[in-house]
């Protein structure tokens, strides 16, 4: 190997360095690591970035991480991008199946919601104009967020902010599960075995407790009042089946409400072409259509 070659790289590397600090400073958070509840002495965080400073008052997307309930962190965020829109983002954390099962997870992100509407006026947000977005394991939770509004078994009362509502405006899944009975049926080996990244959640099999099952289902959840959905799921997952984005799809529709659903074709469980150019576009418009802020430039993807 020539002796140039290794000196060629290296300096293609040291010349690329700015670039990769401006771009990881460009995504860092405004505040970093914010407790928004703590429960039997467990801290809840979350991290928010902001948009540069606008006349107006940015709506805010809420993102929540996945990892099968059992992995995962606030401080992994899929959509910090989002600020070149011009929203907040707010990624957020909760208790994971080592330390609670279900409801717990959803109690959190609930407690997040609320936290987020009474400390919107300290951080500039608007605290009217929230939506939610998570990926797999998150997206079975944005996608419960948004459809159990009203249910008292989701609400619970962690971290306070009782006055402040839960309720969001717009909702995208990201290859999320939506209902676990289905899964009992065509993903067994999730649901009904030890191990299995579902019987974890729900502490148990799927099929011996259909109750709790369907509480943890936004598929089972829907209701006419229910915001926006916008689905993006790989045809070829293998991890959470697309029968589950179809189920949540022809759960909205029945309900008469609007939903937009985008199966990848040739994707599996995730991946970076869900986040980048069309798909980028797509989330970027459907949050700006519904959390009714106006375009702004965006740079080329």
């Amino acid at each position: 190997m020539s002796k140039v070659t290794p000196l060629i790289v290296s300096l293609l590397l040291a010349l690329s360095l700015p670039t990769l600090a401006e771009e990881a400073k460009k995504f860092s958070p405004a505040h970093a690591d914010l407790t928004f509840a703590t429960v039997d002495g467990h801290e809840l965080k979350l991290n928010l970035f902001l948009p540069e400073k606008s006349e107006k008052t940015p709506p805010l997307v809420i993102y929540i991480h996945g990892g099968g309930w059992k992995n995962g962190s606030y401080k992994g965020c899929s959509v910090p991008w989002l600020t070149e829109s011009g929203f907040a983002v707010a990624s957020i954390g909760y208790r994971l199946v080592d330390v609670a099962t279900f409801p717990a997870q959803i109690h959190d992100v609930k407690a997040a919601v609320r936290w987020l509407r009474a400390h919107a006026e300290e951080y500039g947000y608007d605290a009217s104009r929230i939506g939610v977005c998570g990926t797999s394991a998150g997206g079975q939770l944005a996608l419960l967020l948004g459809t159990g509004a009203e249910v008292t078994a989701l609400e619970g009362d962690v971290g306070g902010n009782l006055e402040e509502s839960s309720r969001v405006q717009a909702i995208v899944d990201y290859y999320g599960a939506s209902d676990f009975i289905l899964r009992s049926q065509t993903q067994p080996d999730k649901t009904e075995k030890p191990g299995g990244s579902a019987y974890g959640l729900l502490d148990g099999s799927a099929k011996e407790q259909p109750e709790k099952a369907k509480l943890a289902s936004a598929a089972w959840q829907v209701t006419k009042d229910d915001p926006p959905l916008l689905i993006l799921h790989g045809e070829k997952d293998k991890t959470v089946l697309i029968d589950q984005a179809v189920r949540m799809r022809d759960a909205y529709e029945a309900a008469g409400l609007p939903v937009e659903y985008h199966p990848l074709k040739e994707s599996g469980h995730g991946g970076s072409e869900f986040f980048k150019g069309e798909n980028r576009k797509l989330v970027e418009d459907f949050f700006r259509q519904h959390l009714m802020i106006d375009p702004v430039e965006t740079p080329q993807k």
